[in-house]
């Protein structure tokens, strides 16, 4: 690998680790970086994966604010996540390589169809809520400060079975390859907990990074791994995490969604068709 080839992958690293803070979809940068540069395609996405388990932990760092309060959720989903991993991880190693690049094609047209539908899904995560709140609120006009006392302690919503089965099939496609897993798992937490968007995407980036790193595990247990590949990603994407939570909102979201689904359908078409 020569210092053009390494200083592109650390690039895409950081636009990745970015990209994954704010919404998800960052493999769409790295993966199809690593393909362009002769990387078979699996030796590829596993070393991806490894390489962005600490821009997984940096993003939720940045937001260990919004994270307040969370922890006894998370570590609950977060089993469903983990076991969810594990088995799209066994089955990426389980199965041949060229079914692969028969499977990957499909979940990266899918990682681009979310990363469009994303902003309306949010769009209608949000207007749920407000009516919600608008059904609610001649309720909550006639409250005592003891009823509000007791609505302060009440515990916040857990999502229930459907959100753990939600994880679980979010965590087999993480482990397996994860591109846009981010925008379902916001999805998912979205349309099933009452929080603001912003704990909701600290969340997410918690249960993500549990998702690369139980996978990232299996990875360098029983996998060939690139490790001058998982240096240059990991070093990239700490600093693009810590970017993306601080200053990533200002980002021109549109643009942003362009290009990756541009860098997706190349990548789709070019494990298609080489």
């Amino acid at each position: 690998m020569g210092i053009a080839e390494g200083l592109a992958i650390f690039a895409a690293g950081v636009a990745a680790g970015t990209m994954n803070a704010i919404v998800g979809s960052g493999s769409l940068i790295t993966f199809p970086t690593l393909l362009a540069f002769g990387f078979a395609p699996v030796v590829a996405n596993v070393s991806n994966n490894v390489g962005l388990v600490p821009g997984n932990a940096s993003a939720a760092w940045g937001y260990r604010r919004e994270l307040a309060g969370q922890r006894g959720r998370l570590l609950r989903l977060g089993i469903f996540s983990a076991l969810g991993s594990l088995a799209g991880a066994a089955a990426l190693l389980a199965l041949p390589a060229g079914a692969f690049k028969l499977i990957v094609p499909v979940l990266i047209l899918l990682s681009c169809a979310l990363v469009i539908l994303q902003p309306r899904l949010s769009a209608r995560i949000t207007a749920r809520r407000q009516r919600q709140a608008g059904a609610g609120a001649p309720e909550a006009a006639g409250t005592t400060a003891a009823d509000d006392g007791a609505a302060a302690a009440a515990p916040v919503s857990r999502g229930g079975p459907v959100l753990a089965g939600g994880l679980f099939g979010a965590g087999i496609y993480g482990g397996y390859f994860g591109a846009a897993q981010g925008v379902l798992v916001i999805g998912l937490l979205g349309t099933f907990l009452d929080e603001p968007m912003q704990r909701i995407n600290g969340a997410k980036n918690v249960l993500v990074g549990i998702v690369n790193g139980v996978a990232a595990i299996v990875y360098i247990i029983f996998a060939h791994v690139s490790w001058i590949v998982v240096l240059l990603i990991a070093v990239g994407s700490t600093l693009g995490g810590l970017l993306g939570a601080r200053v990533g909102r200002r980002l021109p979201p549109i643009a942003l969604r362009i290009f990756i689904v541009i860098i997706g359908v190349v990548s789709a078409v070019r494990l298609i068709f080489f």
